[in-house]
C-alpha cells in the first residue's frame, strides 16, 4: 500500500497507469474515520423552477477489506417520514440496497439491474450514493487543468459492471493538493452528457478526513437538480455492524 505514497512521476507510467495511482491516492487518504453520522437537506427542482425538500440523517460505517455500510434515514416532508435506505457497498460483485417504504411496512431490495434509477425522486441515482470503491472502475488519467484557481487532475472512470451501470464513464476532476472529487461528468449509455455533480464547501474533520458542506447535481437532459446541504459531522461515535442491519431499517426513527 506504501508503494503509491511516491510521486505520481515515473516516466514510464501509463495514462491507465497513472489514473489508478490517483484513485488510490485519494482512497489511502480517507482510510481510517471508522465510523460518522451527519445531517443533510437535499431540494430537488423541476425543469420549471419548483422546489421541494427533504431531511436526511445519515450512519456510515468503515469496513475493512470491504465497501462502506450507510443508512439514510428520511425525517421530513411527512410523506416520506421514516422511509429508510440501507447500502452495503462491496469492492467487487454487486452492491446490497435496500429500501424500507413505512407506508407499505416492507423492506424492497433494490436489484443491481435498477441501480441506474433515481434515488427518491432525485437526480443521483441509486449507484452515485453508494461509496465509490478503487475496484467498481478502470481508470485513464487525461490531463492536468485548473478548476476554480486549483490544479486538478482530469481522470475518466470506467465501471466495471458495464450492463447495470448507467454511465459509459464518468470524468473526475480532482484537486492535487488533498485528492478531494471537485466535479464529475457522467456520460449515459449513449455516451452523451448526462449529468454534472459540482462539490463544495470542503472542511477537515479530525486534521484528516476531508467532507463537503454542498454537493450539487444538474441533469442536462431534464433540466432537473439536486443539492444536498451537508451539515454536523460527527466522526468515531462508535457505530457497529448492528446498526446497520435489515432491521434496523424498520425501527430507523
Amino acid at each position: 500500500m506504501s508503494l503509491f505514497l511516491f510521486p505520481l512521476t515515473a516516466a514510464s507510467e501509463t495514462a491507465e497507469e497513472k489514473g489508478l495511482s490517483i484513485a488510490r491516492q485519494a482512497d489511502i487518504r480517507d482510510e481510517g474515520f471508522s465510523d460518522y453520522t451527519s445531517e443533510m437537506m437535499m431540494t430537488l427542482k423541476n425543469k420549471h423552477g419548483q422546489k421541494s425538500e427533504r431531511k436526511i440523517r445519515l450512519k456510515t460505517l468503515e469496513v475493512d477489506n470491504d465497501g462502506d455500510k450507510s443508512l439514510s434515514i428520511f425525517d421530513t416532508p411527512r410523506d416520506v417520514k421514516g422511509t429508510a435506505f440501507l447500502t452495503f457497498t462491496h469492492k467487487t460483485g454487486d452492491d446490497d440496497q435496500w429500501l424500507y417504504l413505512p407506508a407499505l411496512k416492507r423492506v424492497k431490495r433494490i436489484s443491481s439491474r435498477n441501480k441506474s434509477g433515481s434515488f427518491m425522486g432525485s437526480e443521483f441515482a441509486y449507484e452515485d450514493i453508494a461509496s465509490q470503491e478503487i475496484e467498481k472502475y478502470t481508470y485513464k488519467w487525461i490531463r492536468d487543468e485548473k478548476y476554480k484557481g486549483q490544479d486538478c487532475f482530469v481522470v475518466e472512470q470506467y465501471p466495471v459492471d458495464k450492463k447495470n451501470s448507467g454511465y459509459t464513464k464518468q470524468v473526475a476532476w480532482i484537486d492535487k493538493a488533498e485528492y478531494r472529487v471537485e466535479k464529475v461528468e457522467y456520460y449515459d449509455r449513449k455516451k452523451s452528457h448526462l449529468k454534472t455533480l459540482t462539490v463544495d464547501g470542503y472542511r477537515k474533520y479530525l486534521d484528516k478526513y476531508w467532507r463537503p458542506d454542498e454537493m450539487y447535481m444538474v441533469n442536462h437532459q431534464n433540466g432537473k437538480s439536486t443539492k444536498l446541504i451537508w451539515s454536523d459531522y460527527k466522526f468515531k461515535v462508535g457505530l457497529k455492524d448492528s446498526d446497520f442491519s435489515k432491521n434496523s431499517l424498520k425501527r430507523a426513527r
